[in-house]
């Protein structure tokens, strides 16, 4: 049986090295001992994504393959476009075993964790006691604690944290049928009928040009879903309480929807460059209160920026705060080794360790 499946997504501007990655190893690959197969599969919705799988016997094939001469000889270079394009190919392993759930087993483990929430309800003092209000702020805790596994790309935690996050979605869905107002069966039809008539694209005869159109579509049906509504806002339906960076993101997403974008986006920098030309001048004049207005617009523009150019910024923040964190405790803990303090150091001091701290990332 097969041990371990391997995918590897590559971004779509980056499928010139895919090809030139592929071709170099593929045969040499799929030849080794413990390798029984490396398929290149092309996305049917989207041809400009690939994607590979590698299978292997086991761990230690893998780990034999990796101390092989061929790979001992194109790691290097391989490690060095890492280096260089971070962002432009991801792996994970999709599952050890390589044997996934078929369709009766996962109806039958929905139904046993209906179960248990029945029986957890009735018979847990503390689950019992559970309401919408008591489950909000750890329902958001889990979904932070989500994006964080995803940002890692660690598949065992996203797994863990999905299921903790699912067990919420059936819970407020079981108190909300302990008050007779909708129950799971509800929810999964109410989603199951909003995908149908947000895709004409699959359950009916449109045609779109790609992923983009169906994006733009998706934001028009929605506003139409809206006027149905009586809320015909096209900004409608973003939460207050969102996050000020994701918040700005749906926001221009949203517009963009019904055409409120930039022409091209090389445009944009003109108005991140005007943006923080303004806010300099508030800065130069001392007026506080409107540099902190200024500065918020500079920030909008650089989300903007992000999104035009296919970045989430809320990731790639965060990828810079943990980058921080790791070379900030390779500063402190080198300075503790030497039995000095950051306080002695001089700020030159700091900097040579910090680059150090940089070579070996």
């Amino acid at each position: 049986m097969i041990k371990r499946i391997v995918k590897m997504v590559f971004r779509k501007e980056n499928i010139q090295d895919f090809i030139k990655f592929t071709g170099e190893i593929k045969e040499t690959i799929k030849n080794h001992e413990g390798c029984l197969h490396l398929d290149i599969l092309q996305d049917k919705k989207y041809p400009e994504i690939f994607f590979t799988y590698s299978c292997w016997n086991s761990e230690k094939d893998l780990a034999n393959y990796r101390k092989s001469d061929f790979f001992n000889k194109i790691w290097p270079e391989t490690k060095k476009w890492f280096a260089e394009k971070p962002l432009a190919w991801s792996t994970e392993v999709v599952h050890k075993t390589g044997k996934l759930n078929s369709l009766e087993e996962k109806f039958a483990s929905f139904e046993r964790i209906l179960t248990i929430m029945d029986r957890i309800r009735n018979e847990c003092p503390w689950d019992s006691e559970q309401t919408n209000e008591s489950l909000r702020t750890l329902t958001i805790e889990e979904t932070y604690e989500l994006a964080e596994a995803v940002l890692k790309n660690e598949p065992e935690n996203i797994k863990k944290e999905l299921g903790d996050l699912f067990l919420h979605i059936i819970f407020y869905a079981k108190i909300a049928e302990e008050k007779q107002q909708f129950d799971i069966a509800d929810v999964l039809n109410s989603i199951s009928k909003k995908l149908i008539y947000r895709h004409p694209h699959v359950f009916e005869n449109k045609e779109v040009s790609g992923s983009k159109e169906v994006a733009e579509n998706w934001e028009v049906l929605k506003l139409k879903e809206k006027k149905n509504g009586n809320n015909n806002s096209v900004l409608g339906g973003i939460p207050n309480s969102l996050p000020a960076m994701i918040k700005a993101v749906r926001m221009q997403e949203k517009v963009r929807g019904v055409g409120f974008d930039w022409e091209e986006k090389e445009q944009v920098w003109d108005k991140v460059k005007e943006e923080l030309a303004e806010f300099e001048a508030e800065l130069k004049a001392g007026n506080d209160k409107k540099a902190e207005e200024e500065f918020g617009d500079v920030l909008f523009a650089m989300i903007n920026a992000a999104r035009l150019y296919g970045i989430d910024p809320e990731s790639a923040l965060e990828r810079t705060n943990q980058k921080f964190i790791k070379r900030f405790n390779y500063l402190e803990n080198n300075t503790i080794k030497k039995g000095l303090s950051l306080k002695d150091m001089s700020l030159d001091e700091m900097e040579a360790v910090w680059q150090q701290a940089k070579k070996e990332e």
